[in-house]
């Protein structure tokens, strides 16, 4: 509309935000000396255990490596690389592998005690990726580290069963799963129905067996315009929030149980923004397999 009164511009359609005025989560950001303090003196409940034990779980390519890295990274105080990670798609990891975090330097080493144990990731079908009752022997104790999936004749991958030599008969509770964790990517297309088959397959064998369940979603920076330029826009993106919610519904785990992070990738130092979304994580992850140990 003109100084006359004459319409002279286009109709603009009404874009709505991307994000919310104020975010749905609280997170409490520059508190990463304290949250980092409160995971580095962490001591399991009970003196018969050393390690908290953390399962990864999830599609091929969520970022499981990566998030293993990020988490040294974090709770050392500098970029590490304890994991092999590998970007996109293809299975790298193939073998049942335990990842501890190095405490100190020269001889005085030791490690904290919250390890992070990976497997292969699931995908479509029966014979690609881990097998669905791995992972539920996995969560008992009974695959001894190293374990490697093996193809028989047309590929298909089987389950370990007890003859195997990587088949332990008596878990120590060291060896037994505290928390079980779910890796998927908001990044990624939707997960194939088969694959949230065997997600909820997995999740309600870990339920019957009361260990705690929760699930990371990585590359939020990758899947959100908003929260790349910002990550305190996490809380606020109504992508990631959808993303987090549909996620909640198809496999049953709650959405308080659903912690969004950015992996460390092409980073060369440290980011306070990047620490804080981690160590929300990790110091849930701390908390309730605690609850588990102290428990049972």
């Amino acid at each position: 509309m003109n100084r006359g009164g004459n319409y002279t511009g286009e109709v603009k359609e009404y874009e709505p935000s991307a994000v919310l005025d104020e975010p749905w989560r609280e997170l409490r950001w520059g508190n990463v000396q304290e949250d980092r303090q409160y995971v580095q003196e962490y001591k399991p409940a009970q003196d018969d255990i050393r390690y908290l034990r953390v399962l990864l779980y999830g599609p091929v390519g969520a970022g499981r490596s990566s998030f293993i890295n990020s988490v040294s990274n974090v709770m050392r105080g500098r970029m590490s690389t304890p994991a092999l990670a590998c970007a996109g798609s293809v299975p790298f990891t193939k073998t049942y592998e335990t990842h501890k975090f190095l405490k100190g330097q020269g001889s005085s080493k030791t490690f904290y005690p919250v390890v992070f144990t990976d497997t292969m990731g699931l995908e479509e079908g029966d014979s690609r990726g881990v097998h669905v009752d791995d992972i539920k022997l996995a969560l008992k104790g009974h695959v001894k580290e190293g374990h490697k999936v093996q193809p028989k004749k047309f590929n298909p991958f089987s389950p370990l069963v007890e003859s195997h030599p990587d088949y332990n008969p008596n878990p120590s509770a060291d060896d037994k799963v505290h928390v079980l964790v779910c890796v998927i990517s908001a990044h990624s297309s939707q997960i194939r129905s088969s694959v949230l088959e065997k997600m909820k397959n997995v999740r309600e064998t870990a339920s019957e067996l009361e260990i705690p369940h929760m699930a990371i979603m990585t590359n939020i920076d990758e899947a959100c315009g908003e929260t790349e330029k910002d990550l305190w826009n996490v809380y606020k993106s109504k992508h990631l929030r959808k993303k987090m919610a549909d996620f909640s519904a198809a496999v049953g785990i709650p959405l308080n149980c659903i912690f969004p992070v950015k992996n460390y990738s092409h980073e060369i130092d440290l980011n306070e923004d990047v620490d804080t979304l981690i160590l929300s994580a990790l110091r849930k992850m701390i908390d309730f397999g605690d609850d588990f140990i102290e428990k049972f």
